[in-house]
């Protein structure tokens, strides 16, 4: 990251493509992200639309990824880094999401490899893989995509991973590093995730309780920011640790599921085509995901990239459930419950922290 001062952000006016830049523009100003070396850094903003809120030193560019100048703006920029954040969900396969999505990140990284970009941060998930009942006990970055492709995101989202793995091939001089997140969690963000643990109770599938991985909303931006001032080609799966069974990951999130025979699940989805009911709603994951094993490998991410998640699962779960507490009751006792709590797991995380410190520090020979 030494040799970087440009950084362009895609979706900039997105959930994930705010918090980066924020983060960002902080740690230029010496405020929060200073711990990372990313002062001096120029912080290009990217989308069709501005963003919402005040991001206080951006310099942004209203355009959209697929226009034809976008290989000039990263030319006259003279942009070394693309966070590539802009994508567009949608639940059901459709040609104006694929075109945003697919040809959309095509077109960037095609006017990346003529502007001399050095390095392409993208966003994926580790539902591309799939859950079916033959999953390996841990699924490694180079198992088969076989995600539900009745879904328009995870369709998106396998199509995009299967020209990109074409592209890092052609261009290895470029840097381009995919980040594989799992179900992300955490009191800010809407995911499919949090839909799920809003409802109360949800719906899981009867006599089903696979396992399970999250990672806090945290962790996916600084998974990024790793990313950003670390060379780390390749793809890479990110989770926290801890593997909960569906049951356990509900019961910290103090919930309580309603089971339903999972053809009923099976069948509302597929009445989804014909109505405007919005079953979604209710069924924000996938019937397979609550059904079958979709457990992936995380060597990769420890031992080749080096990156370690702050929260555990149950942290993470354990802080959202709180979140959810305050939501309903808002009350002073609940408060200081949820204080207590929270300090508790983040007196934990630092101690963790400090040992993983040290014994980087003890591993580095003296000079």
């Amino acid at each position: 990251m030494d040799d970087t001062n440009v950084v362009l952000i895609t979706g900039v006016s997105g959930y994930w493509g705010s918090r980066i830049a924020s983060k960002l523009l902080s740690a230029n100003e010496g405020g929060e992200g200073r711990e990372y070396p990313f002062t001096n850094v120029h912080v290009i903003g990217l989308d069709a639309e501005p963003p919402e809120d005040d991001l206080k030193g951006l310099d942004f560019i209203q355009a959209d990824i697929r226009n034809p100048l976008f290989v000039e703006i990263l030319r006259t920029e003279q942009v070394d880094v693309i966070i590539h954040l802009a994508f567009q969900e949608n639940y059901f396969p459709n040609e104006k999401a694929f075109d945003f999505n697919v040809i959309g990140t095509m077109k960037v990284l095609g006017a990346a490899s003529e502007a001399g970009v050095h390095k392409v941060i993208l966003r994926s998930s580790t539902e591309v893989y799939g859950a079916n009942p033959t999953n390996p006990a841990f699924l490694t970055e180079h198992d088969p995509l076989n995600g539900n492709k009745n879904n328009g995101s995870i369709q998106n989202l396998i199509e995009i991973e299967s020209f990109v793995n074409g592209f890092r091939q052609q261009m290895q001089e470029m840097v381009v590093t995919v980040l594989r997140f799992a179900s992300a969690i955490g009191p800010n963000i809407d995911s499919p995730m949090t839909r799920f643990l809003q409802h109360n109770p949800p719906f899981t599938l009867f006599g089903f309780d696979p396992l399970m991985q999250v990672i806090h909303e945290n962790d996916v931006e600084g998974a990024i920011l790793f990313a950003l001032e670390n060379d780390v080609q390749g793809v890479f799966n990110i989770a926290a640790e801890g593997i909960l069974p569906l049951g356990k990951l509900l019961g910290l999130a103090g919930r309580f599921p309603f089971p339903v025979p999972h053809f009923c699940a099976y069948w509302g989805n597929h009445m989804l085509k014909f109505t405007d009911y919005k079953f979604q709603q209710r069924f924000p994951i996938e019937p397979d995901y609550l059904r079958y094993p979709w457990v992936t490998d995380l060597a990769a991410m420890r031992e080749t990239m080096g990156f370690i998640p702050t929260y555990t699962a149950e942290e993470a779960l354990r802080e959202f459930a709180g979140h959810l507490r305050l939501e309903k009751y808002k009350s002073d006792s609940v408060d200081m419950t949820y204080d207590e709590e929270r300090l508790r797991d983040t007196l934990e995380r630092r101690r963790r922290i400090r040992q993983q410190q040290d014994l980087q520090n003890e591993q580095v020979p003296n000079e």
